[in-house]
């Protein structure tokens, strides 16, 4: 997962502060691969210093809130409509963009499930016309054939659920509760 797109893909929604961040990642992504918060944090400075985030003023309480410049608004919608991967990380980054694109309410998620169901029958139908692989590319070529066979069955029944009765559970905006900060307090016996 890029920390760096879905980050820009939250911010999307409105400016938020570090660990707010940090429980919307988990939370839009079902919490498939934990992000270390330091690693939030270490990541919107690279995005302050590149210019894709900037300040975007305080919480009540003093918590800073970051925001989109323009370029990283660019960036973040540009990865919200594109089906490009690099190779080797087409199956994450495709779960990855649907679950963050499902969970915005500015999306168009069937879209997005559209292009990427033509990407994926694309990369099939290639796999299909390689000329007779053999050793290691026949075995290649399989296992690409059965994750494209995969993706698509993935991406329908996605689409599924993002056309049924509970559609609207999917989109939300930024959540007005504080993630937990810390360590889980220890009971005294």
């Amino acid at each position: 997962m890029s920390v760096r797109t879905t980050l820009l893909a939250i911010l999307t929604i409105g400016p938020a502060y570090g660990f707010q961040l940090h429980g919307e990642l988990e939370a839009r992504t079902a919490a498939r691969r934990p992000v270390n918060v330091g690693q939030i944090y270490g990541t919107l400075e690279r995005l302050v210093k590149q210019g894709a985030v900037e300040s975007g003023g305080a919480t009540p309480d003093g918590l800073p809130l970051y925001r989109l410049t323009a370029e990283g608004r660019a960036e973040a919608l540009d990865w919200l409509t594109s089906v490009e991967s690099t190779r080797g990380e087409e199956w994450n980054d495709l779960v990855d963009r649907v679950l963050i694109a499902s969970s915005l309410p500015h999306v168009d998620t069937l879209a997005l499930i559209t292009r990427y169901r033509e990407h994926w029958l694309a990369a099939a139908a290639s796999s299909a016309l390689l000329a007779s692989p053999i050793g290691q590319d026949l075995l290649e070529a399989g296992a690409r054939a059965a994750l494209a066979t995969a993706a698509v069955a993935w991406l329908d029944s996605a689409g599924e659920s993002l056309r049924g009765p509970r559609a609207d559970a999917f989109q939300r905006g930024l959540s007005d509760v504080r993630p937990r900060r810390g360590r889980r307090p220890v009971p005294v016996a």
